[in-house]
């Protein structure tokens, strides 16, 4: 049996084996994608159920699963040798690949290893010797977890230094933070912090342990979707920190939170992508299957020419995030617009074939459980998860203004 996001079928088949050929990638990302592919078939299928339909403040943090990951040694694969990370020569291109099969089960856990890693864990990156020594190996051996702090009750998308209200204030011996962040993944649980504050008229990057006097972090927001993935407010008050907290340079914050958010967004792409996927595959058995007025669903023209037309966007939309992480590992810190157009195009995708997934299914697809006999709905958690992709690093409308700032420029679109 296959567990996509939580619901048990018969052997699905991976419509992608079949359909896409990737000549993109490097034969290193490709085993690196199997070995994904296999931990999440044994370690995120079993627990995706409990996952999908749990509850953030009753059920908590699936730490099985993230220990699993740590033990599978998953988090070295976006870090260089030199941190004892996996040294890979197109590390980007792996973690996206990473990401995909993880979120084709679950998307909580792709969304918590996104956050760790991508988020965390790249902004670490750009730290100080001292500060990667004493973070970053704990982070990649799953011994901390870690969170990454932008967004507040009135800054998300906005990020400029007059929306962010995080304020740290020097003091004779380091610095005074004091504030209130919004949505952040993992909070619940982290040992750490990346927060970003205002120092002065910019703003600056802070590694904040969680167990600082000062540091209160609220009970796990209930979601619609992504129940394991925690998020909570982090409030800060007077909290004392030392020079060395900041992370990287005072006022260089802005600078290394805007590329981590765009890495980012290539994960949440990939995300999008396995999302749309596991439906894409639910949809197919679905139609080979089902019979309705004496016929199989998918003899009907109007399906065929829907899932041709899902076909030919999954493949678009793989393509297009593989090629802004290899433009990432090509050395390009911000790969505009191929970074806009994948996270538009994955996480879209993602809520379309998620929502077409339920139709095909009908009133099975809009069943969390059937009462006669237990069966899980196959797809309706899918539906659920998808839509935050379209919201979070960066809301979609704003990488549409990315993509049009290029087309324009910025003297016509600020």
């Amino acid at each position: 049996m296959t567990l996509i996001n939580g619901t048990t079928a018969a052997q699905i088949e991976r419509q992608a084996d079949r359909l896409y050929h990737d000549t993109q990638s490097s034969a290193e990302t490709i085993e690196i994608r199997t070995k994904a592919r296999e931990f999440a078939a044994k370690y995120v299928a079993p627990a995706a159920a409990g996952i999908a339909s749990g509850d953030e403040v009753e059920d908590g943090f699936p730490s099985d699963v993230f220990d699993a990951m740590a033990a599978a040694r998953l988090f070295e694969v976006p870090f260089p040798a030199d941190v004892r990370g996996a040294g890979l020569v197109r590390p980007a291109s792996a973690t996206a690949a990473v990401v995909e099969e993880l979120a084709y089960y679950s998307n909580s856990v792709a969304a918590i290893f996104d956050v760790h890693c991508i988020l965390c864990g790249n902004a670490l990156n750009q730290g100080s010797r001292q500060q990667k020594q004493r973070w970053l190996r704990p982070l990649m051996e799953g011994e901390i977890i870690g969170a990454f702090a932008t967004s507040e009750p009135g800054a998300s998308s906005d990020l400029s230094p007059n929306a962010v209200q995080t304020v740290a204030t020097k003091t004779a011996t380091g610095w005074r933070l004091d504030g209130r962040k919004r949505w952040i993944t993992n909070s619940p649980v982290a040992n750490i912090v990346v927060t970003l504050a205002r120092t002065g008229a910019r703003l600056s990057l802070f590694i904040v342990p969680t167990q600082t006097p000062g540091v209160t972090v609220g009970r796990a927001d209930r979601k619609l979707g992504n129940k394991g993935q925690l998020t909570a407010d982090i409030i800060f008050d007077g909290v004392e920190l030392d020079e060395d907290a900041v992370l990287g340079t005072e006022g260089g914050g802005l600078k290394i939170a805007l590329s981590t958010l765009t890495y980012g967004r290539i994960g949440i792409a990939a995300a999008g992508v396995g999302m749309a996927q596991a439906a894409f595959d639910h949809m197919t058995d679905r139609l080979r299957t089902r019979e309705a007025f004496g016929h199989k669903l998918g003899s009907m023209q109007y399906w065929q020419f829907l899932m041709a037309d899902h076909a030919l966007a999954l493949e678009s939309a793989r393509n297009l995030y593989i090629k802004a992480a290899i433009r990432l590992d090509e050395g390009n810190p911000f790969p505009e617009p191929e970074a806009a157009m994948a996270k538009l195009a994955g996480t879209e995708l993602s809520v379309t074939i998620a929502r077409d997934a339920v139709q095909v299914f009908g009133g099975l697809g809009f069943t969390r459980e059937l009462g006669a006999d237990g069966t899980p709905g196959p797809v309706e958690a899918i539906y659920r998860d998808s839509k935050i992709g379209e919201i979070y690093e960066g809301a979609n409308e704003v990488q549409k203004w990315i993509i049009a700032r290029q087309l324009l420029g910025r003297d016509i679109t600020g």
